[in-house]
């Protein structure tokens, strides 16, 4: 399981649309400057107004926006949105792709694993991002 541009560059760009809460809408050349290349970028806004995460205003003083704060905004919501559930063993996804599926004595293990991740992601906010606490940082440090 490896975590691909489309959760990273989301997370990025939601995190970006935290610090800038309150503001009004950021346009797409703003939320651009983390470093995504503004094609791509829409197609994750897009992934993540879809899955009601931000919501876009149009006009010249238009952008994205949070469509919620950003302590009701888990990276596991933004990581759904952009990837989908992560799992760390294709059989729980796909149950046809292992013929051994229904009797494998590890897949519990993997199960148990996926859902820690993926429970792990939903405790996390863009909130928690902000202040940095969840993660033994301080702003001071």
């Amino acid at each position: 399981m490896k975590l691909s541009t489309k959760g990273k560059y989301g997370l990025y760009a939601m995190f970006y649309l935290a610090q800038h809460a309150g503001n009004g809408p950021q346009p797409l050349k703003s939320v651009a400057e983390i470093g995504v290349p503004e094609d791509y970028l829409e197609q994750l806004l897009g992934n993540l107004r879809r899955a009601g995460l931000v919501t876009t205003v149009r006009g010249a003083q238009g952008g994205y926006q949070l469509a919620k704060e950003p302590q009701a905004i888990t990276v596991g919501d933004i990581i759904d949105a952009t990837e989908g559930p992560l799992s760390i063993s294709e059989c729980l996804s796909d149950e046809g792709s292992c013929h051994r599926a229904g009797q494998c004595k590890t897949r519990r293990v993997w199960e148990y694993l996926s859902n820690s991740i993926n429970d792990l992601l939903q405790s996390i906010s863009l909130q928690d991002m902000l202040e940095q606490e969840q993660f033994g940082i301080t702003k001071e440090s």
